[in-house]
């Protein structure tokens, strides 16, 4: 894992967490390419319209913490990033999932482009 890939996917997963942890359905989406792949705990979609609504379906109060485990370089413009999330609740248990991302540089700014989650049993 080295520091660059960790440092890309820091900046953009904590513009994530922040807009995650402020229940802000819409900011979370501006961080996602027009044509990312998303995948919650429930049925995928396709770009920031289909994100911004799984985010405002999240009960407030929602938070994400975050350890990455591994990252990837898969091209100049391409990180990948394998990560350990814990979402927590105000009324429930801490759910764990893995969490893998796909970011893109678009012109200056790195985006999500894939995400997908699996659930810890």
């Amino acid at each position: 894992m080295s520091d660059a890939e960790s440092q890309i996917l820091r900046t953009v997963l904590d513009r994530w967490r922040s807009a995650v942890d402020a229940h802000e359905p819409d900011r979370v989406a501006s961080y996602f390419t027009d044509d990312a792949i998303f995948q919650g705990l429930h049925p995928y979609a396709v770009g920031p319209a289909g994100v911004a609504e799984y985010y405002a379906g999240q009960p407030i109060g929602l938070t994400a913490t975050y350890d990455i485990r591994e990252t990837r370089r898969l091209g100049d413009d391409l990180v990948l990033g394998y990560l350990r999330v814990e979402f927590a609740f105000t009324d429930r248990p801490v759910l764990p999932v893995y969490l893998s991302v796909i970011v893109r540089r678009v012109d200056d700014a790195w985006l999500i482009s894939h995400y997908q989650v699996s659930r810890l049993d």
